[in-house]
């Protein structure tokens, strides 16, 4: 499997994209949006009222790498965030931004936000998230190993990029909204668990003190629970499948063995009329492995389930429909993705078959 958290120049990954956030993405409507980095470009597939799919559509790019970054808001405008190369050197890149404000239609032209260190080679791959005010915040790993951030202003434009501080971090951090509609950013270190989280609306997220903890760098992922407050999963050195939640004084709690070895994908949906965690991961034969539990009831441990074919490189990307419902999309490779929902009227999770949306 494909370490994700290696820079997306790197022609080891061949033309497979690599990609963070939610980009499966649901309309106010209730209609889904996918999308890839494709050829130097982002290409979205859109859904249709009578259930099916149209597209690729291009949506610009102008030579981006094979990099996207996709976060949405209470609003549904949808944000993306990719990677350009420049001519400041060999690898040096620029994070550039477009805006999709509703279902279906054309994105906003792209702009650029820079780089943290100015012109730089690649030092991660970005994170975004949007917080209760439609404000998009992009967070990444800068040059000394820290995460930087450049977040929108109230009244249009952005703010410099902000130094938040830190060493020696993950590589792919994971940005996420709290239930107060507030900023939170997750990241790893070589001895732990490190957090940025805002305290009030507009703030500088403000870095927390180091949690000691063992953990394998590139398979973070967060979710935001009834409670509002933020769960991080991630992998252990061991292979244990970890839950860590601040906010609910949920220490580093092992859930049990994970599928794979590879990143974790995360979502809530409801099961049986309640709500539940759902935990993605490609196990190690090359499938798609889903566990659930309660939503923060993580004593409930982990049973993991396969589904779909065999792949060689597997991303997903989990999210709920109108009905509250799982929707999970897969791509293998750089061809169209597949998409499974879950089965209405069946005890616990069910899915139906998988099909190409392509």
């Amino acid at each position: 499997m494909a370490n994700r958290s290696q820079s997306p120049t790197d022609r080891s990954h061949g033309p497979a994209p690599v990609l963070q956030g939610s980009w499966l993405t649901r309309g106010a409507e209730g209609r889904f949006s996918a999308y890839l980095p494709r050829d130097g470009e982002v290409v979205r597939w859109t859904e249709e009222p009578g259930g099916g799919w149209s597209g690729p559509v291009s949506l610009g790019g102008e030579g981006l790498t094979p990099f996207l970054a996709v976060g949405q808001g209470v609003d549904r405008y949808v944000h993306l965030v990719g990677l350009r190369p420049t001519a400041g050197g060999e690898g040096h890149v620029e994070l550039v931004h477009a805006v999709q404000f509703q279902t279906g239609r054309p994105a906003a032209p792209w702009r650029s936000l820079g780089h943290s260190n100015g012109k730089s080679p690649w030092t991660g791959n970005p994170a975004v998230a949007v917080d209760a005010q439609g404000r998009v915040h992009v967070f990444m790993r800068n040059g000394g190993g820290g995460i930087s951030v450049r977040a929108q202003k109230d009244a249009g434009g952005w703010h410099p990029w902000w130094d938040l501080l830190g060493s020696k971090t993950d590589p792919l951090p994971v940005a996420v909204t709290n239930g107060s509609g507030l900023v939170e950013l997750y990241s790893s270190h070589a001895k732990g668990l490190v957090r940025y989280v805002q305290r009030e609306a507009g703030a500088k997220p403000i870095r927390e003190e180091l949690l000691p903890a063992s953990v394998t760098m590139g398979t973070l992922a967060a979710v935001t629970g009834p409670s509002g407050h933020v769960t991080l999963f991630y992998l252990d050195q061991e292979g244990q499948v970890m839950s860590w939640s601040p906010e609910r004084s949920l220490p580093p709690t092992a859930l049990g063995k994970a599928a794979g070895g590879g990143r974790l994908f995360a979502a809530n949906c409801l099961i049986d009329g309640s709500d539940h965690t759902v935990l993605a991961q490609q196990s190690e034969d090359g499938r798609l492995a889903l566990a659930t539990h309660p939503s923060e009831q993580e004593a409930e441990g982990l049973t993991w389930v396969e589904t779909g074919e065999r792949h060689g490189t597997l991303d997903a990307v989990l999210t709920r429909g109108l009905d509250g419902g799982l929707v999970t999309m897969a791509m293998a490779g750089g061809r169209a993705p597949l998409m499974a929902r879950q089965k209405a009227g069946n005890e616990g999770l069910l899915l139906e078959g998988w099909r190409s949306i392509g």
